[in-house]
């Protein structure tokens, strides 16, 4: 069975977010997946196989099975396109259907996918300062204008919108607590965030879910964001640019659309750079 690896969200020939790709004619059993994600080591790795007119696809995080993985789906479209020919491919997830575009040519290597339906319920108020505390933040913290929320996308996201660019970049927690709390409460990722422009935000991605300290891009995060922010009427003209992975060292960019009504999916792109081993 071979393994792709591959970076999504890439910045150029730099950064993107490393997912593994296995393509097959089968599944392999659920224990098999998970013990070939653990050994890949990557936040997720994507399996996928021929399901009648659409492909049935799993996604692995080191320590669980996730239901859906942005960055993962990016690498799977682009590595689809690379085997079958630039195009549209249907998904078959655990709880949703969706497709991804992929493109594959001499100059260009990039998917875009469509989101499974985005949706946002209030986070308690214990949540909220369970959240704040594992990060040694403050309600002085938050910037008004986005209220945490729990944003969904194919997986739940406490979304935590900052002031200050600064307090994003000093990001840190204690790794066992904030699993703890995400595992007890179904939170993929911590998605933080600050505002630049309407057009341009800065994200951090947590993710102690799935046994990973922090995700340099996380498209699934990034629909739920989207999501959230049609239901606010964002004042913004056009795609939204999300900067991810920058105070990690690995800078990866995230466009995203707002079109649509709320509730429905959002379009995430990328482009991708495969991974030398």
């Amino acid at each position: 069975m071979i393994i792709q690896r591959i970076a999504a969200f890439t910045d150029g020939s730099r950064g993107g977010n490393p997912a593994g790709v296995v393509i097959g004619d089968s599944l392999p059993e659920a224990a098999v997946m998970q013990a070939m994600a653990a050994e890949i080591g990557y936040s997720e790795t994507a399996f996928a196989a021929p399901d009648g007119d659409a492909w049935r696809v799993h996604y692995f995080a080191p320590e669980a099975e996730v239901d859906f993985c942005g960055h993962a789906t990016i690498a799977l479209g682009a590595a689809l396109a690379r085997q079958q020919g630039s195009g549209r491919f249907a998904l078959r997830l655990n709880h949703a259907e969706i497709t991804v575009e992929g493109v594959h040519s001499a100059t260009e290597w990039s998917a875009a996918f469509s989101s499974p339906p985005t949706r946002t319920r209030a986070l308690s108020a214990l949540a909220v300062e369970e959240i704040l505390a594992l990060f040694g933040l403050t309600h002085d913290d938050l910037d008004p204008r986005i209220p945490p929320v729990l944003a969904h996308a194919g997986m739940d996201h406490p979304v935590i919108a900052l002031r200050q660019r600064g307090r994003l970049a000093a990001m840190s927690y204690d790794f066992s607590r904030g699993q703890a709390l995400a595992q007890r409460e179904r939170f993929c990722t911590f998605a933080l965030i600050h505002v630049e422009t309407p057009q341009l935000i800065h994200a951090r991605n947590p993710f102690p879910f799935g046994g990973v300290y922090e995700d340099p891009a996380t498209g699934a995060a990034a629909a739920a964001l989207a999501g959230y922010l049609r239901e606010l009427a964002w004042p913004a003209q056009g795609p939204i640019m999300i900067r991810q992975g920058e105070d990690m060292g690995v800078p990866c960019g995230l466009q995203v659309d707002l079109d649509g009504a709320a509730g429905a999916p959002v379009k995430v792109a990328g482009s991708v750079r495969a991974i030398e081993t």
